[in-house]
């Protein structure tokens, strides 16, 4: 299951979510619940390990195992894979070079290829859809063209060539693009594209829908060439337009054949074009589909107007319009708008505009507007947030207003009622977004702040690790004291989160972190705070778990002092039993038992708390005595105080109850590696009891996690040496049988393995 949530896997060609038909994301939810297809989870695993399948050509490159073959299907599906991924490259990409592949449609948006492997690759292929959206600028459009044209089929049947914001040559044309007669439909938004080149393409005898937003194109007038077949026209942000608003209206008006308008454009323009649309009556009698956003002067009336002598539109834009507010928007049926007037429109513009950056920084303003005070669980909306983050990475308004929306849509336990795959790509993209902006602040805290949901930070598989980079620099901010008791707060359960090896990466971050932690406390001690003081221990109790080098920087930075004056200011049992539990991450390494030892005040508050009424306390403060008094060499001078503490230890436990007993709260361990050295330890019976009565106590109350763990750590073969070994005492077999029991009571099915021979 780990496998069906990575957050590379997510399929690249989703129905986008409709918030007017699935107001309440019943349907979106079903699908983020269900498992990825048989064929894509077979083409994921293919792609992560094409090395392994696949033989190397004397130039490095890749080539499939000659009894291979793929039905278009099956390629299309692998190569858009292969790109979302960012596994199709120069050496990846020759494995569609021979005929084990069928191709159609290639889809190859953002990746970085050669002009030399895109031909080779590709161009031997039927295609009839090339999408190279965005490919790396060393891919020019020039490239592309010259190589789809090398091939007659492809000249006469390619249908779809999407080339938006390819790269080309400076003062170079595209004039080729006429070769290609069998486009129907043709984009080269934000490309460097002339009134030359219009004029080239609207001789294409099939061209039905064109895109020429964002271009150098000065006059459309080329466009009456392909005035009889033309349906949609895209020319958003048509900035070097250098003709008047008449003209253009005079050759919009004899595109008699027009089901689709955009003229929307970037506020800044202030173009007056739509305005001066919405007053014709005789225009575009046909179209079903206009695009206004950005214009100015737009006025309710002025579209409500144009739209009633037009019953058959189907959609309008007026995003960053002052339209679109009237009742006349709500009641009309069958009418989508893309605007900012309420949840619906703003969903509409979201999935509308997702590619355009500018209209999905105004959505998703007017989203986190809305969403300030509503208290809904919008899935869809998330869904959209989601994809306006992954279509502009680099964008700082988009990817901070999306953080602010995506804080909105799951603060106050909203997260809980979110699909945990959508919850896990939402996580990630914030991640991203830190990664890509590491010094805007207010973006790094809203990230911080999406981990306060109980329901990410523990049930939403994310990278813990940068999240634990990001948690330990806000730990030791102390310009936003609400900010820091926040980190510390998530830091205590993501620690938990951490292997010990990524826990030894954050070496500088765990330095500078406990140096805070310890200093908080102090202050806290100084104002009387146990609160504080308490989540502020149990933050440094899980980041010394099984890590040696923060009990180091513990030791380092006075934390045994300060722990001792915490135990005589605090005398609260919660309080008592961070401290103990820190205190035996500390015990367990070795090097640092020393200090502990010879710290007189120190080792009188542990004997103290062994006696403690409450169980948990008396437990920890065992602990600490049971890992301090192990090693003999700790006590050379002092080996009579070690005696009376090992019998006061054995004394104590005799009073203690049944091991299945409750605690106030589960004491957790990542592994019983560090109980090895008391559970052989046959010379002190003492401590091996507290081992052994430990962790009998953890997997009688949480058996799936605990027995599996003494499998995996060894541990199950040396309960079984224990119970065998000649020097175990009657009460030590005892202990070992009641985990054994436990064990085979939650795994039936488990057999002791087979023990060797003695030789004969």
């Amino acid at each position: 299951m780990v496998h069906f949530l990575h957050s590379l896997l997510w399929p690249r060609s989703l129905v986008l979510p409709d918030a007017q038909q699935d107001a309440q994301g019943h349907r979106l939810v079903q699908e983020e619940a269900s498992p990825y297809s048989l064929v894509n989870i077979c083409l994921d695993i293919l792609i992560a390990e094409l090395d392994k399948w696949c033989s190397k050509r004397p130039d490095g490159t890749l080539c499939l195992p000659e009894h291979w073959y793929f039905p278009h299907e099956i390629a299309d599906k692998f190569l858009e894979r292969m790109a979302w991924q960012g596994r199709l490259t120069d050496r990846t990409a020759s494995i569609f070079q021979g005929q084990q592949m069928n191709l159609k449609l290639i889809s190859i948006q953002r990746v970085k290829l050669s002009a030399a492997a895109f031909t080779k690759a590709f161009c031997h292929h039927k295609l009839i859809e090339v999408d190279a959206t965005s490919v790396d600028s060393d891919l020019l459009a020039s490239d592309i063209i010259h190589a789809l044209q090398s091939s007659a089929w492809i000249q006469k049947n390619l249908q779809c060539l999407m080339l938006d914001s390819v790269s080309v040559p400076p003062n170079s044309r595209l004039l080729a693009l006429s070769q290609f007669t069998g486009l129907h439909t043709l984009s080269v938004a934000n490309v460097s594209f002339y009134n030359e080149d219009l004029a080239s393409v609207s001789q294409l005898p099939k061209l039905e829908s064109l895109d020429i937003s964002n271009t150098l194109v000065t006059n459309i007038s080329a466009l009456l060439c392909c005035k009889n077949r033309l349906r949609s026209l895209t020319m958003h942000y048509l900035k070097c337009l250098a003709m008047n608003n008449p003209q253009i209206l005079t050759v919009i008006r004899q595109l008699k054949c027009l089901l689709h308008l955009d003229i929307s454009d970037h506020r800044q323009l202030r173009s007056d074009l739509a305005f001066y649309l919405l007053q014709q009556k005789d225009i575009l009698p046909n179209l079903i589909s206009l695009d206004i956003s950005g214009a100015t002067d737009i006025t309710d009336q002025a579209v409500e107007s144009f739209l009633q002598s037009r019953p058959a539109m189907q959609f309008v834009g007026l995003l960053y319009t002052d339209a679109g507010y009237s009742d006349f928007f709500m009641a009309k049926q069958g009418l989508k708008v893309a605007g900012g007037a309420n949840m619906s429109q703003i969903s509409e513009a979201l999935s509308r505009y997702r590619n355009r950056s500018c209209f999905v920084k105004e959505a998703l303003y007017r989203l986190f507007t809305e969403t300030l005070s509503l208290r809904a669980i919008l899935p869809t909306m998330l869904k959209l947030v989601a994809i306006g983050m992954r279509n502009h990475p680099l964008n700082l308004p988009v990817q901070f207003t999306a953080s602010a929306c995506a804080l909105n849509l799951t603060q106050q336990g909203l997260a809980r009622g979110m699909p945990v795959r959508l919850l896990s790509e939402i996580t990630y993209l914030l991640f991203k977004a830190t990664k890509n902006f590491p010094y805007y602040q207010q973006l790094q805290k809203n990230c911080l702040l999406s981990l306060t949901s109980s329901r990410i930070l523990i049930d939403v598989p994310f990278d813990s690790f940068d999240a634990a980079k990001l948690v330990l620099r806000w730990v030791c901010q102390r310009e936003n004291p609400k900010m820091q008791t926040v980190a510390v707060n998530i830091s205590s359960i993501l620690a938990l989160k951490l292997l010990p090896e990524e826990m030894e990466q954050l070496q500088e971050e765990l330095i500078v972190a406990v140096k805070e932690l310890l200093t908080i406390i102090r202050q806290k001690m100084a104002e009387n705070l146990d609160d504080v003081t308490l989540f502020t221990l149990k933050a440094l109790w899980n980041l010394t778990d099984e890590c040696p080098l923060a009990c180091k920087y513990f030791v380092e930075n006075e934390g045994l002092a300060t722990i001792i004056r915490v135990l005589e200011t605090f005398s609260v049992s919660a309080i008592q039993s961070k401290v103990l539990g820190l205190l035996n991450n500390v015990a367990e390494v070795r090097e640092l038992c020393p200090p502990m030892v010879t710290e007189e005040q120190l080792m009188e508050h542990i004997v103290r708390l062994l006696h403690s009424s409450n169980i948990e306390v008396s437990f920890l403060a065992a602990g600490v005595l049971a890992h301090l008094t192990c090693d003999r060499q700790h006590w050379l001078s002092r080996d009579l105080q070690r005696t009376d503490l090992l019998q006061d230890l054995h004394l104590t436990m005799q009073t203690w109850p049944s091991s299945r007993c409750d605690m106030s709260a589960l004491v957790t361990y990542r592994s019983f590696k560090a109980f090895s050295p008391l559970l052989v330890n046959f010379s002190q019976p003492e401590v091996q009891r507290w081992a052994l009565w430990a962790i009998h106590h953890v997997c009688s109350k949480n058996p799936s996690k605990y027995c599996k763990l003494l499998v995996e750590g060894g541990g199950l073969q040396l309960m079984y040496n224990i119970q065998e070994h000649g020097q175990a005492s009657p009460q030590v077999r005892q202990m070992v049988s009641s985990i054994l029991e436990e064990f085979r009571m939650h795994f039936t099915s488990y057999r002791r393995p087979p023990q060797p021979q003695c030789p004969c």
